[in-house]
């Protein structure tokens, strides 16, 4: 008994230490840059002893309202079966409160502009990020400024390049790197708050409203500038699966708010000893003789909150596919252990290529804070929104409950929001024109192929008396198995219709096979595969995933032994169909959106890599299909 608990603390404290590097890299670097900016001298705050005060308590009294009560204490709890994120929130809430298939389309579609806009995360988070800390040079030295583009530019190309060689060895670094990024943060701040010690007042949330009040509606205006300090708290939720709630909790708790805010209050003791700090306060602290450490550490630190932000926006992806919203993309294991360490080429380039048009376009880390907030406050605030519907309709909750649980966050998120769109103009409409483009595009991938099957179905004849009558007639059957990879189970498979017009041949055992993932995470083996006999020598298969779940189909093939329906997968021939889109004038989508989904469907991956179909046993035959 004692050697299990002691296993299971020795796990929870590896979980820990792995948390701190994936889960809390992002808003583990916003003191990079959050405070150089809340007193930006454009934002015409005095920089003196009250403001300070009142500053850094708006910023420690946001931490744990929007962090530590919203999300570490309330959203960690709406996990689908286990898994967090928008994308798994946005099928739990969907499925809960859907009633009517137009309340669950609506849930759907607030749920995935929210995840839309989490691309746009990925490629301010990178930029921001590296720029800030290299910038940490010119503290050193003027002479470094020339050099501070190029140099943030080659952090990030090799960065993204790397990305296929995968994160397992140095991901095992991560948490570590991170664990002494977060102690750093902590001694540099003590320091400082030991000359200036009346900045602990900051902890009465009295001098927050204090500030508030007095600032008025210019309050707006620095809170665009202090939402930094709280840009990756999502990850928190999004990270679930990897570590579960109790280690995000213990990381957040023990080590990670504690050191954020004794570093924000250290920043504003130095401004309240040396003004002129604000050039950058955060590598002020540091004494001349560890500036480089210090600069090299943060590099460090931002590669590792760019990491997961990337690593997020692959796991977002392959997620996003298996929910039917994006095209099949070619998807790269990167490790033979662990599942869930993909590399996606498409996604690696789209990425570096944005962010590199960001730190080129923006300059500096001050004019990318300008872009920074607006698309991850209004991520925050459809999260909130869909934690109403899990509460009220999942967890059963009076609508009394779910409402006061939720409309004080709301209320909070809708004033984040507000406040980094009036610096829309500024820079805010760049991730928010990132994500409003990547909506598009998975609204009219969806909406094409509802209208591709419906398309379909129009002209195949029903399956089930098309394959009685043919069960009848005298056709020459192959000794072998053949596999129809269909969308829609209920009608005939065009590669069936032309297998028998062309080779007018039929196989021994015909099974008409439907890839269905579900909006659940995972799928148990004991629900992969469901077996129905339709007619001698065919069989209707369901192969059924979660939206995490990696398709094998030979594998799921192999279990149909269970259900009385033995394959010989050495003797196992796969039938595709591949459509060719045609755009009309019908009713359906706009011309310009068919023409999008015709090119995503001509450049779509290939579905025998994406089933992990054996390439030597795939034939696909092609049709051409109007919409």
């Amino acid at each position: 008994m004692a050697t299990t608990m002691t296993v299971a603390r020795e796990s929870r404290a590896a979980m820990t230490i792995g948390a701190l590097g994936v889960v809390y890299g992002d808003i583990g670097t916003s003191p990079l840059y959050t405070m150089r900016e809340v007193f930006n001298p454009e934002h015409a705050v005095a920089l003196d002893p009250q403001h300070l005060i009142g500053a850094v308590s708006v910023i420690f009294w946001g931490l744990m309202l929007v962090v530590t009560l919203k999300y570490v204490i309330l959203i960690l709890r709406a996990d689908n079966r286990g898994e967090g994120g928008i994308m798994a929130l946005t099928a739990l809430a969907s499925k809960a409160a859907g009633a009517t298939p137009k309340r669950r389309m609506v849930l759907l579609l607030v749920g995935v502009f929210g995840g839309s806009l989490f691309y746009g995360d990925s490629v301010i988070t990178p930029a921001i990020s590296v720029l800030s800390a290299v910038e940490g040079l010119e503290v050193a030295t003027p002479a470094f400024k020339p050099y501070v583009l190029p140099i943030s530019i080659g952090v990030l190309i090799g960065l993204f390049a790397v990305q296929r060689l995968g994160t397992g060895v140095v991901g095992k670094l991560f948490g570590p790197v991170i664990g002494l990024w977060f102690v750093v943060l902590a001694t540099t701040g003590l320091v400082q708050i030991t000359e200036r010690p009346e900045i602990l007042a900051a902890l009465n949330p009295l001098h927050a409203l204090g500030f508030m009040r007095e600032q008025g509606l210019h309050f707006f205006v620095v809170l665009g500038s202090i939402v930094l300090a709280f840009t990756g708290a999502e990850a928190l939720y999004a990270d679930l699966g990897h570590f579960g709630k109790r280690p995000i909790q213990i990381a957040w708790m023990g080590l990670v708010l504690p050191a954020l805010a004794i570093n924000y209050m250290g920043q504003a003791a130095l401004l309240m000893r040396d003004p002129s700090a604000l050039e950058n306060p955060f590598f002020r602290l540091f004494p001349p003789v560890l500036l480089i450490p210090a600069v090299v550490l943060a590099t460090v630190a931002t590669i590792i909150a760019s990491q997961a932000v990337i690593t997020g926006a692959y796991s977002m992806t392959k997620q996003v596919i298996q929910l039917g919203l994006l095209p099949r993309m070619h998807v790269l294991y990167t490790s033979e252990k662990e599942i869930g360490q993909i590399y996606i080429p498409l996604v690696n380039w789209l990425l570096l290529a944005a962010v590199l048009l960001a730190v080129l376009g923006f300059g500096s880390s001050s004019a990318l804070a300008s872009a920074y907030g607006i698309a991850v406050t209004v991520t925050m605030f459809t999260t909130t929104l869909l934690t109403f519907f899990v509460l009220r309709y999942d967890w059963r909750y009076p609508v009394s409950f779910a409402l006061a649980a939720t409309s004080v966050f709301l209320g909070l998120d809708l004033v984040l929001v507000i406040a980094c769109s009036l610096k829309f103009l500024q820079g805010g409409w760049f991730p928010l024109a990132l994500g409003i483009a990547l909506f598009t595009v998975m609204a009219s991938w969806r909406r094409g192929r509802e209208l591709l099957l419906e398309s379909i179905g129009q002209g195949d004849p029903d399956l089930v008396p098309f394959l009685q009558a043919l069960a009848a007639e005298d056709v020459k059957r192959a000794q072998r198995t053949a596999v129809y990879a269909v969308a829609s189970p209920n009608t005939v498979p065009q590669a069936l219709l032309h297998n028998l017009k062309h080779n007018e041949v039929l196989h021994e055992r015909n099974l008409i096979l439907t890839v269905v993932f579900h909006d659940v995470p995972w799928i148990g083996e004991a629900h992969r595969v469901s077996v129905e006999a339709l007619a001698p020598g065919f069989w209707r298969v369901q192969v059924n995933y979660g939206f995490k779940d990696t398709p094998d189909i030979p594998k799921a093939l192999a279990s149909c032994r269970s259900e009385k329906l033995p394959i010989d997968l050495f003797e196992t021939t796969y039938f595709l169909s591949r459509e060719t889109i045609i755009p009309t004038r019908k009713a359906g989508m706009a011309r310009w959106r068919e023409g999008l989904f015709a090119f995503m469907s001509r450049n779509a991956g290939n579905v025998a890599d994406f089933l992990r179909l054996p390439n030597n046993c795939v034939i696909e035959l092609g049709t051409r299909v109007q919409i």
